[in-house]
């Protein structure tokens, strides 16, 4: 092995990072997994990223695993050989506009943000993650998250991408029309070979990939392909395999992505349910109103925040007696109805803040005329604690509770709402019988939640829980139609589970796209195709 390190010192101007205490940062994202890379490099620019790939080539065995901040919950930036860590280097805002930006996926979320801020623009797929994740994730996972109700997933955002792929060449991939497409399937080269071979695998089961589409508004599982060809408007996109991908297909170096104008004022109503049976129903009557967010967390997340309300209110920007003081509502509220077993938050937002005012008192008196209750924020920050209670719930978690871990496994469903006061009473049962604590959280609107169970990994029966659990997850989302990973991905975790979801022929399918664009598997093996539970259950982190 030393050998093949010196090799890549001499041939990378970047950094070659084999110590113990960044091989052990790097053998862990924010997933139940620990697997330790033989060395971590850190490409300095696309001459790195071209030396990689040929050394990947001329040594089979070693593979490549792009990684960005490293908060993925699934295990997909571990690897036993190679970590490409871009968070060094590739961190520059290119360009940004009021319609678009230019990013390297290096680039933090939040100091994206902050620039986007001083022009009044958002990128509005971004997690609940967003003070910690980076771009390269949010592409490579397709995130969404609070807004996703009114602006889709990252993919909907995506407009280009720079690429290396597997023959060490960077491409662009964008949307082509007919006639660029048929220029590009002219071509000889290894790109002329990407674009005729997975031209005709779309064109040949077209019928098939369409029908395979998850009628979800969120999906990150499997390859997008269902988003490449449309045979109608005559259009062919291979960004949108990238997006969502896991660098499992190559790695991007540049991404074109929309931005859109950020509302100058919004409100938030606070909706407190005592029965799931009332979330289909009021999901229906709130939507009339056009929020732009609907998010929840139930009620052991609820507790969470109060349990570290000191963090909480530190979030906020307030000291503790100011942080309680602004809790005399909540706490009236529930002296006359008692605790909530789910809270949903509807987000109203718009340019003007009386307007924004007026509709969300007129949503709290048509709930109050129903009989549900609630309490209309009368101002934005009023209703901050919330967002940081929803945002904030699997940190708190991971950083708090310390005689149990935070064990994201059957994390990422979606099914359609109107299945939800059904389907949440099951998948409580399904958990609950196993053992297991569950935490919810997510975005009720789009039917999307993160479920945080707490576990102690020390104990081989505990672990032993999780491919029953999976497995019979997976069973009762398949179902109800949904998906089991809206904007998480597959990883380690749920690789092995995509085929019970989309089947042997549309999988089959799968295996092809990583066959075309990465023949030798250099590119993050194990994840989205050909998934080893075996593997996956042996790395465990035990602590």
């Amino acid at each position: 092995m030393k050998d093949w390190i010196d090799e890549l010192k001499k041939g990378l101007r970047g950094d070659v990072l084999i110590d113990e205490e960044n091989l052990k940062k790097y053998s862990r994202d924010a997933s139940i997994f620990e697997v330790k890379p033989k060395v971590v490099v850190c490409p300095k620019d696309e001459n790195d990223l071209r030396f990689l790939v040929e050394f990947a080539n001329k040594h089979p065995g070693i593979s490549l695993t792009g990684r960005a901040a490293g908060t993925d919950m699934t295990g997909g930036p571990l690897s036993t050989s190679v970590v490409v860590s871009f968070t060094q280097y590739f961190d520059k805002i290119k360009r940004l506009t009021k319609k678009t930006a230019i990013v390297q996926p290096g680039v933090y979320y939040r100091n994206f943000e902050k620039k986007a801020d001083k022009i009044k623009v958002i990128f509005p797929s971004y997690p609940a993650s967003k003070s910690i994740c980076a771009m390269g994730g949010i592409i490579a996972n397709n995130s969404g998250g609070e807004k996703s109700l009114s602006f889709g997933q990252t993919v909907d955002h995506v407009k280009k991408l720079k690429v290396i792929l597997a023959d060490g060449n960077f491409y662009e991939l964008k949307k082509l029309d007919k006639f660029e497409l048929n220029k590009k399937l002219k071509k000889k080269d290894f790109e002329g070979q990407i674009y005729n071979k997975i031209f005709h695998l779309c064109e040949k089961n077209y019928d098939l990939i369409r029908s395979a589409e998850p009628k979800v508004s969120k999906n990150s599982c499997g390859y997008y392909l269902w988003k490449v060809w449309d045979r109608e408007k005559g259009t062919f996109d291979l960004s949108k395999l990238f997006v969502g991908s896991q660098g499992t297909i190559g790695l991007w170096t540049e991404a074109e992505i929309d931005v859109v104008k950020k509302d100058k004022h919004s409100r938030l109503v606070a909706v407190f349910l005592k029965d799931l049976k009332q979330i289909t129903p009021l999901i229906d009557m709130v939507k009339k109103y056009h929020p732009q967010s609907l998010e929840s967390f139930d009620k052991n997340t609820m507790d969470l925040g109060i349990r570290f309300f000191p963090e909480i209110a530190k979030k906020v920007h307030q000291n503790i007696i100011s942080f309680l003081w602004g809790l005399r509502r909540e706490a009236e509220n529930t002296l006359l109805h008692g605790l909530p077993i789910f809270i949903i938050l509807v987000e109203l937002a718009g340019d003007k803040e009386k307007e924004i005012q007026e509709r969300a008192n007129v949503l709290g008196k048509e709930l109050d005329q129903l009989k549900i209750n609630n309490l209309v924020m009368q101002s934005e920050q009023e209703g901050e604690k919330y967002w940081i209670m929803r945002r904030e719930s699997f940190n708190l978690l991971r950083e708090k509770v310390r005689e149990k871990s935070a064990t994201p496994f059957v994390d990422d469903f979606s099914v359609k709402p109107e299945y939800l006061s059904e389907f949440l009473p099951k998948l409580y049962d399904l958990l609950i019988k196993n053992g297991i604590q569950p935490n919810l959280a997510g975005h009720v609107g789009d039917g999307n939640f993160h479920i945080i169970p707490l576990m102690d990994l020390k104990k081989e029966e505990e672990r032993k829980k999780i491919p029953k659990v999976l497995k019979d997850f997976t069973n009762l989302v398949k179902e109800y139609r949904g998906t089991i990973a809206a904007e998480h991905n597959d990883g380690l975790i749920r690789t092995s589970y995509v085929e019970k979801q989309f089947g042997r022929k549309i999988v089959g399918l799968f295996e092809d796209v990583k066959n075309i664009f990465d023949k030798d598997n250099i590119f993050n093996p194990g994840k989205k195709v050909h998934g080893n539970m075996r593997f996956a259950m042996s790395h465990i982190k035990r602590s």
